[in-house]
């Protein structure tokens, strides 16, 4: 059977090791840096990793939430297609591999893995860091310019994780169309802001387009019924912070929560969500309001009363992101 945790662990194992020997100030300094770099205008080609200290701190910061939000999105496909597991992953702009190690804890075994990324100390490091988790032994890491241009070779499943808000609105457009000609079942995640959700929804159309099938988060492949400008789609992954995170946030808590867009489309037979939960549950007193995305097109909220049943325990144990109903409900 897959543990799931296994991964997480192999990874922040892997990372504390990469860290091993780079003094605190300066990976906190690096990753203060990128992270200024990140939010400015679009980045050219040249890569903004410049070196291996760069890298590994930018990867301490950022892989264990890109790892989760991606790990949370591909579970919620996972369950629509049951009875399938990839046998070829191709990870575009992938870096140091976090979707890669996020696909290792949904589906157990190993695959033909290729992860694309145009910056070499990131992909040098992905390739280090592998080692850590047998089912990436044979992963190839390659260098490649991500944007219109790119042509993919025919994979099972085809990931964009974080990439298409570093792309120009033409390069986004055909990285999305590569990836339909290429895949079975393309997902891809973006962080979760309204540019975030914005984009998504860009690449879900084209997807639409192309022949396939939403299986995730949406229960249907009709237009999102959220009115532009008045909402966005967003979930949350609970991620644990490292040291490193706390220093340079300057937080205390253990934890923080990675807020992400996501698609998931396949042109494979998939069963999406009968609803999806698309805000935190609030529970009150015999009660719980949940707000969910319907199969009919429509947003609504429905009160789980104690008169319920077992649906009103499945309520109360319910978390955002979830499908709705449970396929079995709680005794």
């Amino acid at each position: 059977m897959n543990d799931p945790a296994r991964p997480a662990e192999q990874l922040r194992a892997a990372l504390d090791d990469v860290l091993a020997g780079l003094p605190p100030t300066q990976a906190a300094g690096a990753v203060e840096r990128l992270i200024a770099t990140y939010r400015g205008e679009t980045p050219t080609h040249a890569p903004i990793l410049r070196d291996r200290a760069d890298v590994a701190a930018y990867a301490a910061y950022r892989m264990p939430a890109t790892f989760e939000a991606v790990r949370a999105a591909l579970a919620a496909f996972a369950e629509t297609v049951p009875d399938w597991t990839p046998g070829t992953h191709v990870d575009v702009g992938g870096g140091t591999g976090a979707a890669a190690w996020a696909v290792t804890a949904t589906w157990p075994g190993e695959r033909g893995v290729t992860v694309l990324d145009w910056a070499e100390p990131a992909l040098a490091l992905g390739r280090e860091m592998a080692a850590a988790n047998p089912a990436l032994a044979g992963a190839r890491w390659q260098r490649a310019r991500i944007g219109s241009a790119l042509t993919l070779d025919p994979a099972d499943l085809v990931t964009v994780s974080y990439v298409l808000n570093e792309l120009t609105e033409a390069d986004r457009a055909g990285l999305v169309d590569a990836a339909a000609d290429a895949a079975r079942a393309v997902v891809i995640v973006e962080a979760g802001t309204p540019a975030g959700y914005a984009r998504v929804i860009e690449a879900r159309d084209r997807l639409i387009r192309a022949g396939f099938r939403i299986a995730a988060p949406c229960p249907h492949s009709a237009a999102c019924p959220i009115v532009p400008g008045t909402d966005w789609c967003h979930f949350s992954a609970r991620v644990g912070r490292s040291s490193l995170h706390r220093q340079v946030k300057g937080g205390s808590l253990a934890y923080e929560d990675e807020k992400f867009s996501y698609v998931a489309a396949t042109r494979l037979p998939a069963e999406p969500a009968p609803a999806r939960i698309v805000r935190r549950p609030q529970i009150r007193k015999g009660q719980v309001l949940l707000d969910l995305c319907e199969p009919d097109e429509q947003l609504s909220r429905t009160t789980v009363t104690k008169r319920h049943g077992p649906l009103y325990k499945a309520a109360r144990d319910a978390t955002w992101g979830d499908p709705w109903p449970p396929a079995e409900p709680p005794a």
